[in-house]
C-alpha cells in the first residue's frame, strides 16, 4: 500500500477514536500505534473519566503500545493522532523514541511545535493529514460544549 494512503487509513483510525472519546464527554482526540502495519494500540483522550490531567490519548496509547511489545522503547513503531502532541506528551515519545508521529490539526496554542517542544532526534514527524477532520471535530465538540 502506498504510504500516503496507509497514513490516511490509520490517521482515519486515529479519528474513529476521536469520535468514541466524543461520545464520552472527552475532548476528542484519538490516537493509534502501528508497527509493520498492525495496529498494536489504540486510545482516545480519558481525562474526565480518570479525573487525570495525564491521560491524553497519546499517553494511553504509549501505555498500551509498551505493554503489547513488552518493553518501554517504540522503535520501528507509528504514532497517528488526530491533533499534534502537547509537550507532556511530546516528552514521553521522546523518551520512547518512536520512530515517527503523523499529527491531524495543528495546536496553535498548546502544540509542542509552539513551545519549542522536542522529539526524539531520530522521530520523523508529519503534521497536517486531515486537519480539516480534526479541527471540525474539535470544534464541533467545543461549540456542544459552550452552547453554540
Amino acid at each position: 500500500m502506498d504510504l500516503k494512503l496507509n497514513d490516511r487509513y490509520y490517521m482515519q483510525k486515529a479519528l474513529q477514536e476521536a469520535e468514541l472519546g466524543f461520545t464520552k464527554g472527552e475532548v476528542p482526540v484519538g490516537a493509534i500505534i502501528v508497527v509493520k502495519d498492525r495496529i498494536i494500540a489504540r486510545a482516545h483522550n480519558l481525562t474526565e473519566q480518570l479525573v487525570d490531567v495525564t491521560a491524553h490519548a497519546e499517553m494511553q496509547a504509549i501505555t498500551a503500545a509498551e505493554n503489547f511489545l513488552g518493553g518501554k522503547y517504540l522503535m520501528g513503531c507509528t504514532l497517528y493522532v488526530s491533533l499534534e502532541p502537547c509537550q507532556m506528551c511530546a516528552g514521553a515519545l521522546y523518551w520512547s523514541q518512536i520512530s515517527r508521529i503523523v499529527f491531524g490539526a495543528y495546536d496553535p496554542k498548546r502544540g509542542y511545535s509552539v513551545i519549542n517542544g522536542r522529539l526524539h532526534p531520530k522521530t520523523l514527524v508529519t503534521g497536517g493529514l486531515m486537519a480539516e477532520e480534526s479541527s471540525d471535530l474539535l470544534n464541533r465538540f467545543f461549540n456542544e460544549r459552550r452552547g453554540n
